[in-house]
Formats: structure tokens, sequence, C-alpha cells
């Protein structure tokens, strides 16, 4: 890699992590009190896909380990906030589901982060936020490949 690739690469990923670090922080701030970012994250993951998922499947969405998917997971159940079923067919396995009180959750914390963000994407300018999106996306699926 020749010098000028290198110092691109290196600023590049140095803007991403502090870009990651300062957005997390802030939408920390900004979620509902008790709600932390993974809390968010999962019972946002699960309004999505609108369907169950396994607490491995959850694991491997986000990248971090099932003992840390399972210890969010816990904090989610206990707050009624998901439901956990075990698998009929195979008792080893369970499954998991966003409740109606995680539904609310999710849909407050939204309305709660949606402003800040918000306020990022106007101070960038919508159209310059659309046209760096691909770019990110694309970034984000060659990393998830290399895994």
């Amino acid at each position: 890699m020749n010098e000028r690739l290198e110092d691109l690469a290196v600023s590049l990923f140095g803007e991403l992590l502090t870009a990651d670090q300062l957005a997390r922080n802030r939408i920390s701030k900004a979620l509902p009190k008790g709600m932390e970012l993974s809390h968010f994250s999962v019972l946002n993951h699960l309004a999505g896909v609108q369907d169950e998922r396994t607490p491995a499947q959850l694991a491997k969405a986000f990248h971090v380990t099932r003992g840390a998917m399972t210890n969010t997971l816990s904090k989610l159940e206990w707050a009624g906030h998901i439901h956990i079923r075990p698998d009929w067919d195979d008792a080893r396995r369970k499954f998991v589901a966003i409740s109606p009180a995680g539904r609310a959750a999710r849909d407050a914390a939204v309305q709660a982060v949606v402003p800040v963000i918000g306020d990022l994407v106007k101070a960038l300018g919508a159209n310059r936020v659309r046209a760096v999106l691909p770019v990110l996306r694309e970034l984000r699926t060659r990393l998830e490949d290399g895994e």
C-alpha cells in the first residue's frame, strides 16, 4: 500500500470510528430513561423484521457474542419488551419476538432519537446524506463479507 493510500485508509477509519462513538453517545443520551442503545437496536430490529428470531440469529445480526446477546435479551425480557419461547421442535433453541410493550418502547425511543439525527441530516443537507449512504452501505457489506 503506498503512503497516500495508507493515509487515506487511516483517515477514513479514524473518521468512522470517531463518528460512531459520537453518534452512540448522542443517541444514548436521547433515549428514554433506562433504555440502552443495545436494547433500542434489538427492539428496532425485531420491529423491522416482524418475525421471531433466535438469540443466535440476533447475535450474528449485531456482530456480538451469544453471551452479550443473552444479557441484552434478559434485560429486555425482564422489562416486558420481548417474549422468549422455546422451539417446540428443538428444546435447545429459543425464539424471540417483540411484545406490544416493546413495540411501544421502541416507538417512544424512535420519537426521542429522530430529532437528534434529523438535526444532523438538516445540517449536512439531505442530498449530501443521500449521496453518501450508498458508499457507507457498500463499506458495511464489504466489512461484513470479510468476517
